[in-house]
């Protein structure tokens, strides 16, 4: 499954590179064309992102599924963004990870991604 992110520290693509999947960022990939999987980080005090809103807006009818990033350190807010996206387009929440995630979170991360490629394909 095609997976498209946006990251402001390197986090993300660091988190994907541990789990052996590649993607492209929302803020340099083409229009999508076919189902998709966001992984974002979290802005401020839990906002999306404003470029993760803009790529929604356009592309969001492709959106299967989204996983978050953040800091623990902002509490309820934790990957707060994550949960907004999968409210608003009725998609699951693979996962919040911190930074760059752990072993354990690559396992689900990629577990939850196969599960979700099974039932759509």
């Amino acid at each position: 499954m095609n997976i498209v992110y946006y990251s402001l520290t390197g986090n993300i693509p660091r988190f994907l590179a541990k789990c052996g999947i590649s993607g492209g960022s929302v803020t340099q990939t083409q229009p999508a064309a076919e189902p998709f999987i966001l992984v974002t980080n979290t802005l401020g005090f839990g906002q999306v992102p404003p470029a993760v809103a803009d790529y929604l807006a356009q592309n969001g009818d492709w959106l299967r599924g989204v996983a978050a990033s953040g800091n623990r350190n902002f509490g309820g807010n934790f990957g707060a963004a994550g949960r907004q996206i999968a409210q608003d387009y009725d998609v699951p929440l693979l996962l919040t990870f911190e930074l760059a995630g752990t072993d354990e979170d690559v396992r689900i991360f990629t577990e939850e991604l196969r599960k979700l490629e099974e039932s759509i394909y």
